[in-house]
């Protein structure tokens, strides 16, 4: 398979290691709404519940197996922003999520829905900078392009639902295996879940029109 050399420079690092940082921000906000997080991160939740050690490390040592298979069939999705994401993302999610629980105790409806909405946007707002940098992406994201890509197996928006189907069921079972109530299920699979598994798309294409390429072309090569 033939692969585009990419271009690496300074800001462009700094645009991923900048996107990933408000990437995991975002997950620990979406934590504090407890209103359903991204499908990946209700696999996380799950997993989390059921192995006793820290969600930093938890989140690198499962990143670690993904990226294996990667490394194994298709290479070409792994650089140098897929190893930010690995070892960054868990422990700053983690970090932000503690120090979050001890500004809101015990939040309300309407503060956890405020969450929700701010996680939303900064989740695409991170994105965007993390997808424009074009080093690489993260280890969940290169299954699903290996599956259509590589394998053949599929369009990707069909494989990337199934992916994230069973991320959700998955963590969804991890949690009640580890003593989880049903009803406490939407917390990590709820409706948070559902906008950001179908709605991200077009509030992080705007984000990648009017900020995101705008930083790394100049102002004189945003899209009209």
């Amino acid at each position: 398979m033939e692969t585009k050399k990419r271009e690496i420079s300074g800001k462009r690092i700094g645009m991923s290691l900048f996107g990933v940082i408000i990437c995991a921000i975002s997950v620990g906000i979406f934590k504090i709404a407890a209103l359903g997080v991204d499908p990946f991160q209700s696999f996380m939740a799950g997993l989390d519940a059921i192995i006793p050690i820290e969600f930093g490390t938890l989140y690198v040592i499962t990143n670690a197996v993904m990226l294996l298979f990667a490394l194994i069939f298709e290479r070409h999705y792994i650089h140098i922003a897929t190893f930010i994401n690995l070892f960054l993302l868990g422990y700053i999610t983690q970090f932000s999520y503690e120090f979050l629980q001890t500004v809101f105790v015990n939040p309300s409806i309407p503060v956890r829905v405020g969450c929700l909405a701010v996680g939303v946007v900064i989740i695409c707002f991170g994105s965007a900078f993390y997808m424009t940098a074009d080093l690489g992406v993260s280890t969940y994201d290169a299954v699903a392009l290996i599956i259509c890509n590589t394998w053949k197996k599929g369009k990707f928006q069909y494989v990337r639902i199934i992916t994230d189907l069973v991320c959700v069921i998955l963590g969804s079972i991890l949690f009640l295996m580890a003593g989880g109530k049903v009803a406490e299920i939407p917390t990590i699979a709820g409706i948070g879940t559902i906008i950001t598994a179908f709605f991200m798309g077009p509030l992080i294409e705007f984000f990648n029109v009017h900020i995101a390429r705008p930083v790394l072309h100049g102002k004189a090569d945003r899209p009209q």
